[in-house]
C-alpha cells in the first residue's frame, strides 16, 4: 500500500513516514500544496495524508482539487487540536478522517490503516494465491507449516503481486508504486527484489512464480508442472 503525506513541519513528516514504513507501507512526502497535487496526478496512491496548513495550497483547497478531479481516494486531514472549524472545513471538504495535533503514534498508524480499508482496491489481510499466504499484518510468506519472514520492500512487491495476479507490471510502474518518486534506486533494483522474492517461494516449495514477459515486465502465475 502506497500513501502520500503533505505535511510542512519537515521533522514531522519524516517522522510519520519512519512510522508507516516500518508498518510495510510505501510513502512519499511533500511540504507544500503545489507539490502534493504534482504528486498525487503522477503516480498512484492508496491514500493520502494532508495537513490543513501549508504553503502554496493549503490542505482544504488540495483537497477540493482531489474531488473537483473525481478522485474517490481516502483522505485523512491532520489540523490544529483546538481548530473545531479546521476539522468541520476538511470533512465538508470531502475528507474521510480529520487527526487533530498533536496525537499518539499508534493512533495515527490505526487510523491510515483504517483509512486503506474504505479503498475500493483494498482486500482481507491474509491474501493467497496458489499455496502460498501473506499474511499482511505479520508480514509473512508461508505454504503449509513453512513461512518467511518479508523486509520492507520484499512484502509491498509480493502484496502488489499477489492483490493482481496475472497482471503484468512493467519495471516502471513497480519503480513508482513500491519505491517511490524519491527513490534514488535504479530500475535495475525491481530485478533484484524479484530475484529475492522467487528464492523465497522456490524455499516454500510453491506452486506460483513471478513470470518475466519479455519487453512487458513480470506478473504472478501459477508455475508450470
Amino acid at each position: 500500500m502506497r500513501i502520500l503525506i503533505a505535511e510542512d513541519e519537515v521533522q514531522l513528516a519524516e517522522g510519520l513516514k519512519y512510522l508507516l514504513e516500518k508498518s510495510r507501507f510505501s510513502v512519499d512526502i511533500v511540504h507544500d500544496g503545489i507539490a502534493a497535487l504534482d504528486y498525487f496526478r503522477q503516480s498512484e496512491y492508496d491514500a493520502v495524508v494532508l495537513d490543513t496548513m501549508m504553503p502554496g495550497v493549503n490542505g482544504i483547497k488540495v483537497l477540493e482539487t482531489i474531488r473537483a478531479e473525481r478522485s474517490g481516494i481516502p483522505v485523512m486531514m491532520l489540523t490544529a487540536k483546538a481548530e473545531i472549524e479546521e476539522r468541520v472545513a476538511g470533512l465538508e471538504a470531502g475528507a474521510d478522517d480529520c487527526l487533530p495535533k498533536p496525537f499518539s503514534t499508534r493512533e495515527f498508524i490505526a487510523r491510515v490503516r483504517a483509512l486503506v480499508r474504505r479503498n475500493g482496491n483494498y482486500t482481507d489481510s491474509i491474501l493467497s494465491f496458489g499455496n502460498i499466504r501473506l499474511d499482511c499484518n505479520r508480514f509473512e510468506l508461508s505454504s503449509g507449516i513453512e513461512s518467511v519472514r518479508l523486509n520492507n520492500k520484499e512484502y509491498q512487491l509480493t502484496e502488489l503481486f499477489l492483490r493482481h495476479p496475472h497482471c503484468v507490471f512493467s519495471s516502471g510502474h513497480i519503480m513508482d508504486k513500491v519505491w517511490g518518486q524519491e527513490s534514488e534506486a535504479g530500475v535495475d533494483v525491481v530485478w533484484t527484489y524479484i530475484g529475492y522474492i522467487r528464492k523465497k517461494l522456490r524455499s516454500l516449495g510453491a506452486d506460483i512464480e513471478i513470470k518475466t514477459f519479455r519487453g512487458a515486465g513480470y506478473s504472478l502465475e501459477e508455475a508450470k508442472c
